[in-house]
């Protein structure tokens, strides 16, 4: 199952995500209003024309978008799985900008740009990467496996910034938010 252990515990809202551990997403970074995950592209993700199907390409970035309007550890009174409310997607619009192909390792980079009462709005990057060059913001020399350097809100990943060929954004979406009392 897709999984995120924070301090001994695993994120709630994956603990019973079919889809997101059906797609392989692996979640690198989670803090409040912001997350960062990756997956590899599979042959059944694509469409007749041989590149990632936009679906796909959505329920990546949904991913992230629920992700990081979830808290993974709410406090006292926030919203959050295992409370009485649930933040959810009120509404989303996403830009394909370039495509992406079987083998590549998509990032999806979700961040917060504003809240107010129970509504909020997220803005969510998703960059391909061709096999072996690194999450976007891992330096070349860095372990597998390493965090990019995009988990602090409003950063674009380093690498991305100055034009190395670790990632391209192929996609933008943005997310409007609800907290709604759970059922």
């Amino acid at each position: 199952m897709a999984e995120l252990t924070i301090s001994g515990g695993t994120h709630a809202i994956l603990k019973n995500d079919y889809a997101s551990e059906w797609m392989g997403i692996e979640v690198l970074a989670l803090d409040d209003g912001h997350a960062t995950i990756r997956m590899t592209l599979r042959q059944e993700m694509l469409n007749g024309f041989g590149m990632a199907h936009g679906g796909m390409i959505f329920a990546f970035g949904d991913t992230a978008f629920a992700l990081a309007c979830n808290p993974a550890s709410p406090k006292p009174g926030e919203a959050g799985i295992d409370s009485g409310s649930i933040t959810v997607a009120s509404g989303v619009d996403i830009n394909f900008l370039k495509p992406a192909f079987r083998g590549q390792v998509l990032t999806a980079v979700a961040n917060r740009r504003a809240s107010t009462g129970r509504s909020g709005l997220y803005d969510i990057q998703i960059y391909a990467a061709d096999p072996g060059a690194g999450a976007p913001g891992t330096p070349p020399s860095a372990p597998a496996g390493s965090v990019p350097s995009a988990t602090v809100p409003g950063e674009l990943p380093a690498d991305l910034a100055t034009g190395a060929a670790a990632g391209e954004l192929i996609a933008e979406f943005r997310g409007r938010s609800r907290t709604i009392s759970k059922k």
